[in-house]
């Protein structure tokens, strides 16, 4: 079975730039591909200050480093991936335009047995596949943040994805980006939102009621459950508004309570305040 050589990611933000490094650094040519020619100097920027970051740590050698940066190019037309082997799209976690992506992919990649993988947290794979004419060839691979540190890899086979997708996506997983993969039904938040969400919110919830400051929540969590991170830091960590994406996902498909978006959570992300990445959430960040 063919390795991929050319890996096609759409969308340089903190997802995509980091599943293009990981890639690179593996040995992978890879194309980024941004919405404008100044979101794709961000992501190359992004990408280039991770590596920095890794060879200081020791992570990395500069050789490694400058062997990485050569295999990564940007773009900001989607018509660049038509040579591409395997697309991974890693835009906002947002029906619609994630629909769009893989719409435009399916058109612009040439080879009709490319894969094309979405990297959402809880949009059911069918509902994307269904938008293409190669729905054997559409999966689910959630990543996870920061990419370049974790592990784990979900692999969501739609009812129209192909055994043969599976297992060359599970091989790119597995075999080339060094990952660990488990497989997740269809079904909104896969295993581990599924999981994460409900205790997530359940924090959200306790602050707002006043039972507890923000700092003993997650102390609580720390010390008490050995958690390497309270919630509320964590879902500064994720973003805000991807936590609430994901939240109004499953509910809309299980109409269960304990995925409601609580009111606090909603009006912090209409009020911008998201997490780490806007410097302000239920911490602030100077």
């Amino acid at each position: 079975m063919e390795s991929v050589s050319r890996l096609g990611v759409v969308g340089g933000g903190l997802m995509g730039s980091g599943i293009a490094e990981v890639a690179a650094l593996r040995g992978i040519e890879v194309l980024v591909a941004e919405a404008a020619p100044e979101a794709a100097d961000t992501g190359r920027e992004r990408v280039g200050a991770s590596l920095d970051r890794a060879v200081a740590r020791g992570k990395i050698t500069e050789e490694e480093r400058d062997a990485a940066r050569s295999r990564l190019r940007f773009t900001h037309d989607l018509g660049d991936m038509a040579d591409r082997q395997f697309v991974i799209e890693a835009v906002a976690e947002n029906p619609g335009i994630k629909t769009d992506v893989i719409r435009t992919l399916d058109k612009v990649v040439e080879d009709q047995d490319a894969i094309l993988a979405t990297n959402t947290s809880s949009i059911p794979i069918v509902d994307l596949a269904v938008a293409t004419h190669r729905p054997d060839r559409v999966i689910g691979m959630h990543f996870f943040n920061p990419v370049p540190v974790q592990r784990l890899v979900e692999l969501i086979p739609a009812l129209t994805t192909s055994r043969d997708t599976q297992e060359r996506t599970r091989r790119l997983a597995v075999e080339q980006l060094g990952k660990e993969a488990i497989q997740a039904a269809d079904q909104s938040g896969f295993v581990v939102n599924a999981l994460l969400i409900p205790y997530l919110l359940s924090a959200v919830r306790m602050l707002e009621s006043g039972v507890a400051r923000a700092e003993d929540i997650d102390r609580g969590m720390e010390l008490g459950c050995a958690h390497p991170m309270g919630p509320l830091r964590l879902l500064d960590l994720i973003g805000l508004d991807t936590a609430q994406a994901v939240a109004e996902s499953m509910y809309e498909e299980f109409k269960e309570p304990l995925y409601a978006a609580p009111a606090l959570l909603r009006r912090m992300v209409a009020a911008g305040r998201l997490g780490r990445k806007t410097g302000r959430g239920f911490y602030s960040y100077a």
